[in-house]
């Protein structure tokens, strides 16, 4: 017996040890204590967005609740005209003098840095960018916290990362960590913000990130809820499918929602084309736009901030049906407007708005129609709301989740579920991508056609070259009538020239002085970095 025991023991040494070497060798076990320690240090970040918000409209408003339309409505209307023209002139003197991408961050920007590594994130500008966020929503700018919360969530945890030198995986999936604690601490969702790390940022749901994104997605909502309180975000009745005949209905709302989603992002797309050809100097921009808005809020002072009091309201039926679509086009220009004109904001909160006034306004509709049959709209507005937040988003699985969470209707799922899937595939027909992607390409990042493209576009000759010969010092000496590469070249463009000059080596020159040789590439290089970066990427995607 106890030779057996022995044998058994080693048998297992033999098998766990390798797992538990490669486990620490991995450094997982820091990264899971960071990913807790992240999470506290985003829900804290977040909490104190939220008190940013509310300490702006004191200013204006002279109060720090959500309940931003009820009180505007009060307000003489110089003082609800100025707010937003106030708080644009401000944030443009932050543009110009505070932020050197003369922007705020928001998702997109998260993505890209995943893209290329976790890197490329700076601090200081991720700190910046969401102080003027907030001074632009709660100066009234028409749009949404949760983007600018995942960047500043996605900033604090790329921080930790970097200065531990973490390799590119670890960092990725900090970064991951980051946003899923924004994510649950902005909406009391942490399901759903672990899905949004994992669909959204990371790509992929490899198992090796996923207890480190759990880590962080519970500890960031046990912080939230300590504060805000184990609440939803919005308070609805209950609601029920009065009959299984109305599932052509909640397809028909799918087709609907994918056809105001795409309207929708091209109203973004409009506006921005417009801003960046009108020749406005960049201090002025934001107040010209606030201009913009304040005159729409004279009249619908519902689209001002971030809007969940008019979702609340929605989703309760108790809005009229003019008045759910005339808020629809209004929230829809007074966005567009604010995106722009560059005041600080995401297009989460506005496209649950949108989708929420979609459902109810589509709801009242189908009882008139169909009045014996037809559900409540309430329930039509929280489809709605899944359904053009998820087509925007690009986000299906866990924008479900996120709505589920939201208003606690996880009894509404199989209807749900079938309107976000039609209108997320309609959309894709239609416009191709999400708006986050439609950002990034505008940037000249390309994520669609999978990872290979965006190596070769992201990557450059300096990351694979080698260094120079001691002598000679110039190109033309050492490599005279042969094409030259620059450093900062893509491996794209390398590799074209390779294959169009016929040459396997070249010399790389400077990018400020092109005669000087700073290196040579070779194309074995080039291929043998081309295929290790698509064979890493491969491999992350399916690490335990």
């Amino acid at each position: 017996m106890p030779a057996a025991l022995a044998r058994l023991r080693a048998i297992l040494i033999k098998w766990v040890e390798p797992n538990l070497r490669a486990w620490f060798g991995s450094r997982q076990p820091l990264i899971w204590v960071l990913a807790l320690l992240a999470g506290l240090a985003v829900a804290a970040a977040a909490i104190l967005f939220r008190l940013m918000i509310g300490w702006t409209q004191l200013f204006w408003l002279g109060d720090t609740s959500e309940r931003v339309h009820s009180i505007a409505r009060e307000l003489p209307w110089p003082l609800l005209f100025l707010g937003p023209v106030g708080g644009g002139l401000l944030v443009g003197l932050a543009l110009r003098y505070l932020l050197a991408a003369r922007r705020c961050s928001g998702v997109a920007d998260v993505i890209e840095a995943r893209a290329l590594g976790g890197r490329r994130i700076s601090l200081r500008d991720g700190l910046v960018s969401a102080g003027v966020t907030a001074l632009s929503l709660g100066s009234g700018a028409s749009a949404g916290r949760e983007g600018p919360v995942v960047h500043l969530g996605a900033v604090i945890a790329s921080a930790v990362g970097r200065g531990l030198r973490l390799p590119d995986w670890g960092q990725r999936t900090l970064l991951g960590c980051g946003v899923a604690a924004a994510i649950s601490a902005s909406f009391n969702a942490p399901i759903a913000g672990v899905l949004f790390a994992h669909e959204v940022i990371l790509g992929h749901y490899a198992m090796r990130a996923f207890v480190p994104i759990v880590l962080a997605s519970v500890s960031a909502t046990i912080v939230s809820r300590l504060w805000f309180g184990d609440v939803a975000a919005f308070t609805i009745p209950a609601y029920q499918i009065t009959s299984l005949w109305e599932f052509p209905a909640f397809a028909l709302l799918g087709v609907v929602c994918a056809l105001v989603s795409v309207i929708f992002q091209a109203s973004l797309m409009i506006a921005d084309f417009v801003a960046r050809n009108v020749p406005i100097p960049l201090v002025l921009r934001p107040a010209v736009g606030g201009v913009a808005v304040g005159a729409i809020a004279l009249i619908f002072p519902q689209v001002l901030g971030v809007g969940y009091e008019a979702t609340d309201q929605a989703l309760r039926h108790e809005l009229p049906l003019w008045l759910l679509l005339s808020l629809l086009v209004a929230k829809t220009a007074a966005t567009a407007i604010t995106l722009a004109s560059r005041f600080g904001g995401g297009i989460f909160s506005p496209s649950l708005y949108i989708g929420a006034m979609t459902g109810g306004a589509f709801g009242l509709i189908a009882a008139g129609v169909f009045p014996d049959m037809a559900s409540s709209e309430g329930l039509y507005a929280i489809l709605g709301m899944g359904a053009v937040a998820a087509a925007v988003l690009g986000a299906p699985i866990s924008t479900t989740v996120i709505v589920f969470e939201l208003t606690g209707g996880y009894a509404l799922s199989i209807a749900l579920l079938l309107t976000v899937s039609i209108a997320n595939g309609l959309n894709n027909a239609l416009h191709g991508h999400s708006f986050f992607h439609w950002q990034l390409e505008m940037r000249g990042v390309s994520l669609r056609s999978g990872p290979h493209l965006h190596v070769l576009r992201a990557r450059r000759v300096r990351h694979f070259m080698t260094p120079p010969d001691s002598e000679p010092e110039t190109v033309d000496a050492a490599a005279p009538g042969l094409p030259r590469l620059k450093a900062d070249d893509t491996l794209e463009q390398a590799l074209r020239l390779f294959d169009t000059s016929g040459h396997d080596r070249l010399p790389v020159a400077g990018d400020g002085d092109p005669a000087r040789l700073v290196g040579w590439a070779s194309q074995v290089d080039a291929l043998r970095y081309f295929n290790r970066a698509l064979v890493e990427a491969s491999q992350e995607e399916h690490q335990s």
